[in-house]
């Protein structure tokens, strides 16, 4: 049990650091496009045409490497906090409600949920300051 944040971590960091790299490279085959015109497509079609999801996934892939080191694993949950929140929003507010139900959704969600509860006393000093 002393171990299990270091796994959830690890695993964490594994997931976004593909998703972060897979937007570079390509490795991974491209989700359906959604249809044109709709809100899903103006708003991701802002999101690449402006950079700022490269910007993003740049994020992601630092904070996947600080969340999967156990020194570091604070400053990764920083970076990676609002690119999850960010996710759910999109999920139900862009996407539509049941899409904050995907499995990807609910695992990210839920193993940052973890880490940041696992090292909850070391955020609640930033609070007390």
């Amino acid at each position: 049990m002393k171990q299990l944040p270091n796994i959830i971590g690890a695993l964490l960091g594994l997931a976004f650091l593909t998703f972060g790299l897979n937007h570079f490279f390509h490795f991974m085959p491209s989700p359906p496009k959604p249809a044109a015109g709709s809100v899903p497509a103006m708003f991701f079609g802002s999101m690449f045409m402006s950079g700022f999801l490269t910007f993003v996934k740049v994020i992601e892939i630092v904070g996947a490497v600080f969340v999967a080191i156990p020194k570091t694993r604070n400053w990764g949950l920083l970076l990676l906090g609002p690119i999850v929140i960010g996710i759910i929003a999109t999920n139900v507010f862009i996407k539509g409600g049941s899409a904050v139900l995907a499995p990807p959704v609910i695992l990210l969600a839920v193993l940052s949920a973890y880490l940041l509860w696992a090292g909850r006393g070391k955020f609640l000093g930033l609070l007390n300051k």
